[in-house]
């Protein structure tokens, strides 16, 4: 199977002087189209800051990352807006959903706001919703919904423009147990189902038990 996601000898230190402070050092690590890997390690390990940086969020960092086959540092800032746009989707601890928009709104809104018409996107709306379990959600607004509920509609969201990876930063940190597990099942069909490749970031051993493999992060390296 293809690589879809490359790092290599990637280091990222941040601060200045006496203060720096390097997170990682040297990792390596690869997700092949179709894996569902989870990434862990201690608090402060680096692992989020490894899956911004993969997710072209943050830039400075020495190495090399290529994703779909494009080499994450040398893209201009278009082209790689374009991959972000077309090939990932992000999921958050934090839903960061637009409140006064209800659910299908803010499923809608980056593809709307990148140009495309909601008639188009009718089609892939409604399986999205019915995914997810939210089709008489659709016009509720943010503030009626739980907090699981609120997270498949960010899931909704991050998947509706079909990307090929979803990078997922700690997804079920700020949810109890059911909701949960709800996620990660909800997960789990996406790339059963839908063939989507996923790498999540967690600090639970439950969670990541959900993924075909693990990877964990030790002293600035990844290990797996």
């Amino acid at each position: 199977m293809a690589k879809i996601i490359e790092v290599n000898n990637v280091s990222k230190t941040f601060g200045k002087g006496e203060n720096i402070n390097q997170v990682l050092n040297g990792a390596s690590m690869s997700v092949e189209q179709g894996e569902f890997v989870s990434l862990m390690g201690a608090s402060g390990s680096g692992k989020s800051t490894l899956l911004y940086l993969i997710g072209g969020l943050d830039r400075r960092f020495d190495g090399n990352i290529s994703v779909c086959g494009q080499d994450i540092g040398s893209l201009k800032d278009k082209a790689l807006s374009d991959l972000r746009l077309k090939n990932m989707g992000f999921v958050f601890q934090f839903y960061n959903l637009v409140m006064n928009l209800n659910v299908q709104d803010n499923i809608l809104l980056p593809q709307t706001m990148n140009g495309k018409k909601k008639s188009e996107l009718k089609g892939a709306l409604d399986e999205i919703l019915e995914i997810t379990g939210l089709t008489a959600k659709r016009k509720a607004m943010p503030n009626t919904l739980s907090g699981g509920q609120q997270q498949r509609v960010a899931i909704a969201r991050a998947v509706l423009g079909n990307p090929s990876i979803i990078l997922a930063d700690e997804p079920t940190g700020n949810l109890d147990s059911a909701s949960t597990e709800e996620i990660m099942e909800l997960f789990r069909k996406l790339n059963q189902e839908k063939g989507m490749t996923i790498l999540q970031v967690t600090h639970s051993e439950a969670c990541a038990e959900y993924g075909t493999r693990i990877i964990r992060l030790e002293d600035g390296k990844t290990v797996g």
